[in-house]
């Protein structure tokens, strides 16, 4: 009997370390400083888009993502955590950026992010930071001219899922049939082949694509208003006030004003609306 209990005991001891050790695993996510975490690592992670042109996009000669939320991270990883202070990156489309962000893989989300009524309540919201609006993107010579053009039986508009731009095109056309694909990427090849008349997301981002494939262009203006922000956990105060904090020092430095015009400068008839 003595030995059975010898033996018992240190198997009931591990077992206990073990559920105690599980259950601290399972704090939630807001109820850690995520800003406290990341001054103690001198890092930040973000989630960012690797396909949007002007925004985030993977450079193959360097493997590098480069673009306007990218240095706009780096900047505020500078302001909140110094100097030295470092911006990892971690690539997101619009489908996945939440669910990372939930599962504690990224710490903050900079990726065309629209600040949505819906979305608030996954997540907390920085001021914005970019106030973009939602266009078309069309083949050179197209009768489509705007959105409303678009409101008939048998139009098709390509969008990307797990973005607010397919909801919007059911409120402006609501005839017109909407495919969506998983990134930027695959809907533009997917306007090339003829798969749809028109793409539809925000402005900064087909603008984006217009540069680069001259054989296309943004038409009608923007319909909606569609402020970027940055999306932080649920219940990360401190990280979304220091966040603002610094975003609000660059705009008054003039730092936010030379990233916008560094990549937003050249491109023709771009109006980021009042930033």
């Amino acid at each position: 009997m003595k030995k059975f209990v010898q033996r018992v005991l240190p198997l009931a001891f591990l077992l206990s370390l073990v559920l105690l050790m599980s259950g601290c695993g399972k704090q939630s996510l807001s109820k850690q400083d995520v800003l406290q975490t990341d001054r103690a690592s001198n890092t930040i992670t973000w989630g960012v888009k690797a396909d949007t042109r002007l925004f985030g996009l993977m450079n193959i000669k360097t493997s590098q993502i480069q673009g306007f939320d990218i240095d706009m991270a780096k900047a505020i990883t500078k302001q909140i955590l110094g100097k030295d202070g470092k911006a990892k990156f971690i690539q997101v489309t619009s489908n996945t950026r939440i669910p990372m962000l939930k599962n504690g893989n990224i710490d903050a989300i900079i990726a065309t992010m629209t600040i949505s009524p819906e979305r608030a309540k996954q997540v907390d919201f920085s001021k914005p930071y970019f106030n973009a609006g939602q266009a078309i993107l069309v083949k050179k010579g197209s009768k489509i001219t705007n959105i409303r053009d678009l409101n008939y039986k048998g139009a098709k508009v390509l969008a990307v899922q797990g973005s607010t731009s397919a909801i919007n095109v059911k409120k402006f056309a609501p005839k017109a049939s909407v495919l969506e694909l998983s990134d930027y990427a695959q809907a533009f090849t997917a306007l090339q082949s003829g798969q749809g008349d028109a793409l539809t997301t925000d402005n900064g981002i087909l603008y984006g694509m217009s540069l680069e494939n001259p054989g296309y262009v943004v038409v009608g203006g923007t319909f909606t208003k569609e402020p970027y922000g940055i999306a932080v956990n649920k219940g990360q105060k401190p990280m979304t006030n220091a966040i603002d904090k610094a975003v609000s020092a660059m705009k008054k430095s003039g730092e936010y004003q030379r990233l916008l015009n560094k990549w937003f400068g050249k491109v023709p008839g771009f109006n980021e609306g009042g930033n």
